[in-house]
C-alpha cells in the first residue's frame, strides 16, 4: 500500500498550482490491437507541468489498487501527489472501428468523488479541476476552493453522465450556480455550445463571462483558440505540427501551458500562445507532453502558424 501523501508534502507550503482529478485506467481497442494505459486530465496535466520544470505543484488524485504502480512511478520522478483512498480507479474503455473518428466509450468503474475534506490541507494559488465525469466533485467543493484561491476548470466531465456503463452527453445543470466561482474556464467549441446555446465563439465567451468567469479559453483544434478576459478578445493561432501522432490530452496540455505561464505573470496572449505551442508538441508524440519549456518557446518564436 502506498502512502497517501508524498514524503515531501508540507501542508503549510503555498503551492502555485494544485491539480485535482482522477488518473484513469484506459483500455483502447481498435481492429488491430488492444492496449491499456494511464489517462485523464490529472495525468496529462501533472506529467506536462513536471516536464516544464516546475516543482511547486501538487496533484490530488484518487485511484484503486490497479493504478498504484502509476502513482509510484510519478512520485519517483519527483511529482508531489496526495492520494485519496478509493476502492476503484476510473476505468474507461474506448472502442474504435475502422473509422478512428467513431468511438464507443464505456465506463467500467468509477473512483471516489473529491470532497472538501480532501483539500483542507492544500493551500494553492490556483486549483485546476480536471473533471472526467459529472459526479467527480462534491457540489460544495468549487465554492470552497474559490474561497482559498483561484479556481480553474476544464468543463468536459460536467457534460458527461454515466448510466450503467454507457456515457451520455448532458448539459451542466448547476452551471449558473457554480460558474461565478470559476475564475478560469477552458472549453472547446462543442462544450461552449452545449453550455451557452451559442455556436459563435465570441458570443459564447461573452455569455460565459456574464455568468461569472473572469478568463474564458475556447479551443478549436487546428483553428486555434480564443481567450476572453478583462473585456478583451485575444485570438491565438494554432502552430503547425511536423506530424500528428496522438491527439489524446491536447486540451489538458493547453490548460497546463496556459496556467503555467499565467502563474508566472504572463499576459493572456502570451499564455495562450505558449499553451498552443505546447499542445502542438504534444500532438507529435504519444502520451503526455515530454519536452521542455525551451522547446515550447522555440515553436512560438518560429511562428509556424496554420
Amino acid at each position: 500500500m502506498l502512502p497517501t501523501c508524498s514524503p515531501s508534502l508540507k501542508t503549510t507550503l503555498m503551492i502555485d498550482i494544485c491539480c485535482v482529478g482522477h488518473i484513469t485506467l484506459d483500455k483502447i481497442t481498435t481492429p488491430t490491437l488492444t492496449k491499456f494505459m494511464p489517462g485523464g486530465t490529472a495525468y496529462y496535466f501533472a506529467e506536462g507541468i513536471h516536464n516544464l520544470g516546475t516543482r511547486n505543484f501538487q496533484l490530488v488524485t484518487a485511484v484503486g489498487e490497479s493504478e498504484l504502480p502509476v502513482i509510484r512511478k510519478m512520485r519517483e520522478a519527483g511529482i508531489s501527489i496526495k492520494l485519496v483512498r478509493s476502492q476503484n480507479s476510473v476505468f474507461f474503455e474506448n472502442i474504435y472501428g475502422e473509422d478512428q473518428n467513431n468511438r464507443t466509450q464505456r465506463v467500467r468503474s468509477k473512483a471516489a468523488p473529491f470532497t472538501i475534506k480532501d483539500l483542507e490541507d492544500i493551500d494553492a494559488r490556483i486549483y485546476h479541476l480536471g473533471s472526467l465525469l459529472a459526479d467527480d466533485f462534491a457540489p460544495d467543493l468549487i465554492p470552497y476552493l474559490h474561497g482559498k484561491g483561484k479556481v480553474s476548470l476544464d468543463v468536459q466531465g460536467f457534460l458527461r453522465e454515466v448510466r450503467g456503463e454507457d456515457v451520455f452527453p448532458i448539459d451542466w445543470k448547476a452551471k449558473r450556480e457554480l460558474l461565478p466561482y470559476v475564475d478560469i474556464l477552458k472549453v472547446n467549441e462543442y462544450e461552449m455550445e452545449v453550455l451557452t446555446g451559442c455556436n459563435e465563439s465570441h458570443e459564447a465567451a461573452r455569455r460565459l463571462a456574464e455568468w461569472g468567469c473572469n478568463e474564458v479559453c475556447i479551443t478549436d483544434g487546428s483553428y486555434g483558440s480564443l481567450i476572453f478576459a478583462g473585456g478583451e478578445f485575444y485570438e491565438i493561432p494554432a502552430y503547425m505540427p511536423t506530424r500528428v501522432v496522438d491527439v489524446t490530452g491536447c486540451g489538458d496540455t493547453y490548460s497546463t501551458g496556459y496556467l503555467y505561464k499565467r502563474i508566472q505573470g504572463a499576459s493572456y496572449e502570451e499564455a495562450g500562445r505558449f499553451a498552443a505551442a505546447m499542445s502542438t508538441l504534444k500532438l507529435q508524440s504519444t502520451g503526455p507532453f515530454s519536452q521542455t519549456e525551451s522547446d515550447v518557446e522555440q515553436v512560438v518564436q518560429q511562428a509556424i502558424v496554420c
